[in-house]
């Protein structure tokens, strides 16, 4: 890749003056054009010097950024490509281009969903069509996690257009627990996700305390004319700074954690925490003790038993016996 932008102008310039081959050109008329390029593009008025061109027609010839340029001098004074037919735009891509290209392809797709990104998808779509026509067996350099078939992914610019917009929605939403579907009037703070699952973050009218509302559960959206109440005092990174996943109470301080972690699942747990509080108070050769700061939530809950008999919970003994118990069916229902 060029230095910097305004260099990869003047590369721009010199390939397109040159790829003209119904005039000549000499170095002065290189000077030029590259100088009209550079003001165009970039506000530069000072002009351009004779040196910094040759030096550009030089790296164009190089090997450093892999042009090998066919630049030669015709009558002494003229400058054009040897091949007719070649332009810098044309080189072959490298396998590290590729590599790169794929990778940006995978993180731009993760966007989608969003109306700001819309625009970009026609060009996704083209650059990842361009790079599988390249390098047909090039394996994924980066696999995100993504759930294609998740509910709820197309409500996503409607809510954060209401974020930003700072517009009061009326949703249709029935939870899992909920025998029908609600409507009610809502006013989306913001979006949090967690798991590779989205939620709305927010208030309804009639409650004014803190809602998460799955997406997967949203059944419909409306506009409204509800005067939308703003979000004055929480940010959200304080709101989440005690615990783990999206359900936070109001009523209930952080509590410490302590737990045993098997030294099968130490390793994982050392270099991913659980929670940014978490320390290590132990360590042996049958595993490490940890301790977390956080509040007691249903995510706290299903984190540990995600990790079965490799993790065992010596305090608090109110969310120990919890673990138990909740072990204790979990066995019953294979007897």
């Amino acid at each position: 890749m060029p230095a910097n932008r305004n260099a990869l102008v003047r590369y721009k310039t010199i390939d397109a003056c040159l790829r003209n081959r119904q005039r000549n050109w000499t170095l002065d008329d290189l000077i030029e054009k590259v100088s009209e390029a550079l003001y165009e593009y970039e506000g530069i008025d000072k002009g351009i010097s004779r040196r910094t061109v040759q030096a550009d027609i030089q790296m164009m010839r190089s090997d450093k950024l892999g042009y090998f340029a066919p630049i030669v001098i015709r009558e002494k004074k003229y400058y054009t490509y040897e091949d007719p037919h070649y332009s810098i735009t044309n080189i072959p891509l490298s396998d590290g281009d590729l590599a790169r290209m794929n990778e940006a392809v995978e993180i731009l797709k993760q966007f989608k969903g969003f109306s700001h990104f819309t625009a970009l998808n026609e060009v996704v779509q083209k650059l990842e069509d361009h790079v599988f026509s390249t390098a047909r067996k090039m394996a994924p350099v980066i696999d995100f996690e993504k759930n294609e078939n998740l509910k709820g992914l197309h409500f996503l610019d409607d809510l954060y257009q209401a974020v930003v917009q700072k517009k009061a929605v009326q949703l249709t939403y029935q939870s899992f627990s909920a025998r029908a579907p609600q409507t009610f009037v809502f006013h989306v703070w913001w979006l949090k996700e967690f798991k590779n699952r989205w939620f709305a973050v927010g208030v309804r009218t009639e409650q004014r305390y803190i809602t998460n509302l799955a997406l997967d559960r949203i059944i419909d959206i409306t506009p409204t004319y509800e005067e939308y109440l703003s979000n004055q005092l929480i940010d959200p990174e304080q709101y989440y700074r005690d615990v783990i996943g999206v359900t936070v109470s109001g009523n209930l301080r952080p509590i410490k954690v302590k737990l045993f972690v098997a030294q099968l699942h130490a390793p994982y747990v050392e270099t991913k925490p659980l929670h940014h509080s978490q320390q290590v108070l132990e360590r042996n050769a049958e595993g490490v003790v940890i301790q977390l700061k956080v509040q007691h939530n249903y995510e706290l809950e299903k984190e540990i038993l995600g990790f079965g008999e490799g993790l065992i919970v010596l305090e608090p003994e109110k969310l120990r016996q919890i673990i138990k118990r909740r072990l204790k069916e979990a066995l019953a229902v294979y007897e």
